[in-house]
């Protein structure tokens, strides 16, 4: 299993619009794909703005291939992303998941 980080922030009063248009956008396309396996948001306080995380887990490098593109390394941004005046990393991170325990 691998797991996809990205990372975000935005001014704290667009927080939750942007957490319910990023369900809409990275959460629809990604849980479309084959190979998605589930998603999670963070977020947290950060200086006066939002930071937000999204996790989400893939079964291989392939399966994220085919929603990301060749170029997995390069984050996905969808056009509205602007509305929320958000400062997005333009790269995200991967992870074999070592382990995967829920209680």
């Amino acid at each position: 299993m691998i797991a996809r980080e990205w990372k975000a922030t935005c001014p704290k009063e667009h927080e939750e619009g942007f957490i319910a248009y990023l369900y809409k956008t990275g959460i629809k396309d990604t849980s479309g794909t084959k190979g998605f396996l589930g998603a999670q948001i963070l977020n947290r306080d950060l200086e006066g703005d939002a930071e937000i995380t999204l996790l989400t887990y893939w079964e291989d490098l392939d399966c994220i291939k085919a929603f990301a593109g060749e170029d997995i390394s390069v984050a996905k941004l969808y056009p509205e992303d602007d509305k929320y005046k958000l400062n997005p990393d333009h790269h995200v991170s991967h992870y074999h998941v070592r382990e995967n325990m829920w209680l």
